[in-house]
């Protein structure tokens, strides 16, 4: 039963979270909806456009989801044991990833809608704002090149999922006018096309003739998408991006749902169910890696992770109707997110820890759970498939709109949106097509030598974002700081621990990585200095 116990104990744990530490920081940041938002007062039907909390929530959800909860989660719990995973999952969520999500948004809702580095420019000084962009762009160019290989990859291999996600973004483009442009209802409009996206799952998996029809290469489907994400980044968010991602954040919810009776009932009324993976399985697992710092490097998403921060204070700040919806977008995103992570622990945990692929495991165990609903195997785990490839094709293309708003604010707003979103696609896609040498001397992607320093990367946006959330709170809104401080201490550590791990091990293997960790504390030190400088009354550069 102890899949029941954990999802339970998780549930109730968040939910509690929710009322008692999400209640906690709306009356830090005085939540009013009196105060007009910049959805308001800076509409521009592009990307200033007030959105239904529910709909701004499947964008939110669906934006920092990606593969995240689910990938590091199911490593974490293979290489550490279950409960590690677990505490750092249910803990990292309530005090630490919704803290920093929730702030972001309100941050950057009290800045005009701009990014985490205007707020650090207001309260630091404008060269750490400067630093934190470049950083910033260049780790979300990595994510665009990355996500773009994983989704071309997963669309090659499987033409049902191909299918039902194509469709999907044609359904989107015709949500977006019946709500907007149409005034037809949210409830009607949903009840029309989710339905249609998990019929086009079923189309995909019963009938392989029409699913086939949109059977391409991984190269043709590379080249598509950098078409798709430069159309998500330029069109106006109603268009496009917004109901993509409140359509696809229905395939989680129903993975979650799934997911979450099978973590319940699945122990007692299903036989395959095996709870076999140990709690524990040391600091120091057999390829010698580190529960501390690296358990808080591979489980990101679903704890705390800086790409959030990044959706928060770009696209759905942007588009928040009112103040007091930022905790539950914010703060509620975050722990549906939790939930997730929780979900996905509990499907490695039926394997034992052997597994080969994270995304296989995780597709497997809904299939096994939807089983219970009497759901064939086949369309549960396709449903778990197009729910994972969905949020990759998400995260890519939020994330090429977000490089898009970094680009425009280092310059101020002089430059228009297609040339920043073209220049952010052209330096993803030369990571994705130029060649380089890996350790061991063979050809790989150029994304693939700089990758392992992401992790880390991600996380420690995760501090400064903390941190300049910190120091608004401090010296804007004159409140103590300690919820945002305290975590972020412990981020920055890990973090900078974690990277001169890796300057060490790659130091002899790979000059390009060790130089990047390198340089990467080098910030982290710099913008910390900046930080003290200022709440010590003096002012930065």
């Amino acid at each position: 039963m102890l899949l029941t116990l954990l999802f339970i104990i998780a549930a109730a744990w968040f939910i509690f979270g929710y009322y008692w530490y999400g209640g906690y920081l709306a009356n830090v940041f005085e939540l009013d909806d009196n105060n007009p938002t910049p959805a308001h007062s800076k509409f521009d039907g592009v990307d200033y456009v007030p959105a239904h909390p529910m709909v701004l929530l499947g964008h939110h959800f669906a934006s920092i989801a990606g593969a995240g909860p689910i990938v590091g989660p199911i490593k974490a719990a293979a290489l550490w044991g279950w409960l590690p995973a677990f505490l750092w999952v249910t803990i990292g969520s309530v005090f630490f990833g919704g803290v920093h999500d929730m702030g972001a948004v309100v941050a950057s809702m009290r800045h005009g809608g701009l990014s985490m580095g205007e707020v650090i420019k207001q309260w630091v000084g404008p060269r750490a704002k400067k630093l934190f962009l470049i950083f910033t762009w260049l780790a979300l160019v990595l994510v665009i090149a990355v996500f773009l290989e994983l989704a071309a990859a997963t669309l090659a291999a499987n033409a049902a999922v191909a299918f039902a996600a194509t469709m999907y973004i044609l359904f989107a483009l015709i949500f977006g006018y019946m709500v907007y442009r149409w005034n037809i209802s949210l409830g009607i409009a949903t009840l029309i096309m989710v339905p249609l996206v998990f019929l086009a799952v079923i189309v995909g998996v019963y009938m392989p003739s029409v699913a086939n029809l949109f059977q391409f290469n991984v190269m043709t489907w590379k080249w598509i998408l950098i078409a798709y994400i430069f159309l998500a980044s330029v069109l106006p968010v109603w268009i496009l991006l917004q109901p993509r991602d409140y359509l696809s954040s229905w395939l989680l919810y129903v993975s979650v749902f799934i997911g979450g009776v099978g973590m319940i009932f699945g122990p007692k009324f299903m036989a395959d169910v095996k709870e076999t993976l140990p709690a524990f399985k040391g600091f120091t697992p057999a390829d010698g890696k580190y529960l501390w710092p690296l358990l808080f490097i591979t489980i990101a998403c679903g704890a705390i992770s800086g790409f959030h921060s990044l959706v928060g204070s770009g696209t759905t700040s942007k588009q928040i109707d009112k103040e007091t919806h930022a905790r539950m977008i914010g703060y509620g995103g975050m722990l549906l997110e939790g939930i997730v992570a929780t979900i996905a622990i509990g499907t490695v945990i039926m394997t034992g820890g052997k597994f080969t692929n994270p995304l296989t495991t995780f597709g497997d165990g809904i299939g096994k759970f939807a089983t219970l609903f009497g759901i064939p195997h086949s369309v549960g785990m396709a449903i778990g498939l197009l729910a994972l490839n969905s949020f990759i094709l998400t995260s890519l293309d939020t994330a090429t709109r977000l490089a898009r708003y970094q680009f425009q604010e280092f310059f101020d707003g002089k430059v228009d949106r297609y040339t920043a979103s073209i220049i952010g696609i052209v330096f993803a896609t030369i990571l994705v097509f130029s060649k380089a040498t890996d350790a061991a001397g063979n050809p790989v992607p150029m994304w693939k030598v700089i990758w392992p320093v992401f992790g880390s990367a991600n996380q420690l946006v995760a501090g400064l974002a903390l941190l300049g959330l910190g120091v608004w709170v401090i010296r804007g809104l004159k409140k103590n700081a300690a919820f945002a401080m305290y975590p972020m201490v412990f981020m920055m550590i890990t973090t900078i621990t974690a990277l001169g791990i890796l300057v060490v091990d790659t130091w002899k293997t790979s000059k390009v990585l060790s130089i990047t960790a390198t340089l990467l504390i080098i910030l982290a030190l710099w913008l910390a200095y900046e930080a003290y400088l200022v709440l010590h009354g003096k002012e930065a550069a």
